[in-house]
């Protein structure tokens, strides 16, 4: 008997061949092939690759996003010092591909908007927690989000003893 695999599977694979690949490995043989499976049981989830493409930028933006502030929130830490601990120190493999996606894509495009949006809400929201007044706040969490897109797109990052020296300065100068 084969195994049967979920839709969650399918987007997990989707996530990893994009990550690895690009979004033109966002289809269903290459992703079937991948599984050992046929194309049914991708098309037995998914009406069409549209449907699963919106499945896989879902999936990005939940775990980019909201599970990236849910562990912040519930961490011990200073959650700013966390955010960017987190941020800076994950693998951005996933980030670059959407965001590589997303200069071809509109439905990839607006994902992009839309997390940009959310990721810039919530560290304006730290920095007012550090009694920034909201312009200053704005202005620091755009500052600071553009940082990050920056560091995102480089590339691989330096080596690890280079980056605590760093997000220290970073957070030095947003909370000045």
């Amino acid at each position: 008997m084969t195994e049967q695999f979920s839709a969650d599977d399918w987007i997990k694979q989707g996530l990893k061949a994009l990550a690895r690949s690009g979004f033109t490995a966002l289809k269903a043989d290459p992703l079937a092939k991948a599984m050992g499976v046929s194309r049914g049981s991708f098309y037995w989830h998914f009406a069409d690759l549209g449907a699963f493409h919106a499945a896989v930028l879902k999936r990005w933006r939940e775990i980019a996003a909201e599970q990236i502030i849910a562990d912040v929130e519930a961490g011990s830490d200073e959650p700013l010092k966390a955010l960017l601990r987190r941020t800076f120190g994950a693998r951005l493999d996933l980030e670059r591909a959407v965001r590589n996606w997303a200069a071809f894509d509109p439905a990839a495009q607006a994902a992009a908007r839309a997390i940009d949006r959310r990721r810039l809400d919530y560290i304006e929201t730290l920095l007012a927690r550090r009694e920034l007044a909201a312009p200053i706040a704005q202005v620091r969490a755009q500052i600071l989000y553009w940082t990050f897109l920056g560091f995102a797109l480089s590339g691989p990052p330096g080596p690890a003893a280079r980056l605590q020296p760093l997000l220290d300065e970073i957070l030095r100068m947003v909370s000045a």
